[in-house]
């Protein structure tokens, strides 16, 4: 499974739910796209809860994916289809991307962004 930004963002918030979700889980099957890392650190307010990031990703994430060529194009080409029709953004895009390349399921928030890019197997995540 791949955890879109706002998953983390719960889970740091404390919300039980992201918690239990992220912990159920296997720990062979968590993984994240640097740029949702990206996104938490410029998220940080203060060293502390930047190293508090640093230390979840460690103990708590087996793979982080990083963008590639295959990603940059698939996540142009779902920008295309997807932005104005249904609010796609860059990050988002290249996420999918990311989940459609590892022929993995997204757990998100945000299902209503992702929930027509085709063959993206999308897990709805309430908090």
């Amino acid at each position: 499974m791949i955890f879109d930004t706002d998953v983390l963002i719960w889970y740091f918030r404390g919300n039980q739910k992201a918690k239990e979700f992220i912990s159920g889980v296997s720990y062979r099957d968590r993984q994240v796209s640097s740029l949702c890392i990206m996104e938490l650190v410029q998220g940080c307010r203060d060293r502390q809860e930047l190293r508090e990031v640093k230390d979840f990703l460690r103990e708590n994430i087996a793979a982080v994916i990083h963008p590639d060529e295959y990603i940059s194009e698939k996540a142009i080409a779902l920008l295309e289809g997807h932005a104005s029709a249904d609010g796609l953004r860059t990050i988002d895009a290249l996420v999918a991307a990311t989940a459609l390349r590892e022929d993995d399921t997204l757990v998100t928030a945000n299902h209503k962004h992702f929930k027509k890019i085709f063959g993206l197997e999308v897990w709805k995540f309430v908090p």
